[in-house]
C-alpha cells in the first residue's frame, strides 16, 4: 500500500523507519496501515517541499540571468551596485514588492482578481512533479504523462482570462484577449510536437521518454532520427516561446500597444505571482525540453569508454539542470535578439506556417517509424 513504483534511497529511508518511530505510540495508533499513510503523506510533504524549491528558488536566479543577459546583448552591464556584479539587488526587488500596498481597481471582481495569479501558478507546478530529474528521482510517475502536460497547460489561458477580464478595465480585458488566442493557437502547435515525441519513443511516461535515450548524444531525439528529430525540436521552441507569452511573442503584454496588457491592474504580491509564473513555466518548459529532445537526465556520452565513464560519474540531476540552464539562456537570447511581430503575424504564423509543418511532421516520423524506426 502507498508504495511507488520508483523508490528513492529517502523515500525508503522513511518507510523503514516510520514503523520504528510509532512502536512508542499507543497500541490503537500502532497498525501496518497507519505507518503506510504516515510514510507517504511524510514522503509527499518532501516531494511538495522539493518541487516549490526548485521552482520558487529558481525565480530570483532567472531574473538576475535575464537581465544580465539582456545587459550583454544590449552592451551593458546591467545591475552592479547591490552585491558582488548586482547579485543582491533581485533580493532588493522581491523585498520591494512583497510590501507594496495590495489593491484591486474600482468595480474589479475582486474574488476573481485575486484567484486569477493563483491559478497560472498551476500548471507549472504540476509539469515540474511530472519531470524525471533522475533514475530514481521523480515525483509522480504516471503513465499518462505528455496527455497531462497538454491538459494541465490550460490552466494557464484560464487565469490570464480570468485576471484581464475580472480588472475593469479595457486595456487588460484586451490583452487578456489576445493572449488567449495566442497561447491557444499556440498550444495547438505544443501539443503536436509532444505526440511526435510519443510517436516516436512509443509512450506517454515521461521517465521511459528519457530512458528511451539513453546511450550516446546521437541516440537523443533530436538527432536520434534525421532532421526531423531537430525540427521537432526547433518547432517544440517556438510554440513554447509563443506559449509561455515571451518575447518576441508577447503581444499580450506589448507595452507600446496595451500598457502591459493583461496585468495593467495588477501590483504587489499578485503582480509578483504572474511574474514568477513566468520564470516557472521558464524553467518546466526547459526541462519538457531536456527530457523529449535532450536526453534528459542522461550524460552526453560520446561512445569512448574512459570518457564516457567519467562523465557518468556525475549524477543525472546535474546533467538535467545543466540542459535545463542552456535551454533557458536559449530563450533569453531569442527575447534580447529578435523583434515583435503584430499580433496578425503570430497568429498566421500559426495557423498558415506552424500547424501545417507539425502535420507533415507527424506524418514524416509516422513514415520513418514504419519503414526504419
Amino acid at each position: 500500500m502507498f508504495v511507488p513504483s520508483i523508490t528513492h534511497p529517502v523515500g525508503d529511508f522513511i518507510r523503514e523507519w516510520v514503523p520504528k518511530l510509532t512502536a512508542y505510540l499507543p497500541d490503537a495508533l500502532h497498525n501496518a496501515t497507519l505507518d503506510s499513510i504516515a510514510a507517504f503523506l511524510i514522503n509527499a510533504l518532501l516531494c511538495i517541499i522539493a518541487v516549490c524549491a526548485v521552482n520558487i528558488g529558481s525565480a530570483p536566479i532567472l531574473i538576475y540571468m535575464e537581465r544580465k543577459v539582456c545587459a550583454h546583448v544590449q552592451c551593458r552591464l546591467g545591475p552592479m551596485r547591490l552585491g558582488w556584479h548586482g547579485t543582491i539587488q533581485t533580493i532588493a526587488d522581491v523585498i520591494k514588492m512583497l510590501f507594496k500596498e495590495v489593491y484591486s481597481p474600482s468595480g474589479a471582481d475582486k474574488l476573481m482578481f485575486y484567484v486569477a495569479p493563483l491559478i497560472v501558478l498551476i500548471a507549472p507546478f504540476i509539469i515540474a512533479a511530472l519531470i524525471p530529474f533522475d533514475h530514481n528521482l521523480i515525483v509522480a510517475d504516471i503513465d499518462m504523462g505528455i496527455p497531462m502536460i497538454i491538459a494541465v497547460n490550460g490552466f494557464g489561458v484560464l487565469g490570464i482570462l480570468l485576471g484581464g477580464w475580472s480588472s475593469n478595465n479595457k486595456y487588460s480585458l484586451l490583452g487578456a484577449l489576445r493572449s488567449g488566442a495566442q497561447m491557444i493557437s499556440y498550444e495547438i502547435s505544443f501539443a503536436m510536437i509532444l505526440l511526435f515525441v510519443v510517436m516516436i519513443s512509443g509512450s506517454t511516461n515521461l521517465m521511459d521518454i528519457a530512458q528511451a535515450q539513453d546511450g550516446t548524444v546521437l541516440d537523443w531525439f533530436i538527432f536520434k532520427i534525421p532532421v526531423l528529430g531537430f525540427i521537432a525540436f526547433i518547432l517544440f521552441f517556438i510554440s513554447s516561446t509563443a506559449e509561455m507569452n515571451r518575447a518576441p511573442f508577447d503581444i499580450a503584454e506589448a507595452e507600446q500597444e496595451l500598457t502591459g496588457g493583461y496585468h495593467t491592474e495588477y501590483n504587489g504580491t499578485p503582480f509578483a505571482m504572474f511574474y514568477l509564473a513566468e520564470y516557472i513555466a521558464l524553467v518546466t518548459n526547459s526541462a519538457l525540453a531536456a527530457t523529449c529532445f535532450l536526453g534528459g537526465f542522461h550524460a552526453p556520452c560520446i561512445g569512448v569508454a574512459a570518457i564516457d565513464g567519467i562523465l557518468q560519474m556525475v549524477p543525472g540531476v546535474v546533467w538535467l539542470f545543466a540542459k535545463i540552464y542552456f535551454m533557458i539562456w536559449c530563450y533569453m537570447m531569442v527575447r534580447w535578439t529578435f523583434v515583435r511581430p503584430r499580433v496578425d503575424q503570430l497568429m498566421d504564423f500559426e495557423w498558415k506556417f506552424l500547424l501545417p509543418v507539425n502535420l507533415v511532421l507527424l506524418a514524416a516520423g509516422a513514415v520513418w517509424m514504419i519503414f526504419v524506426g
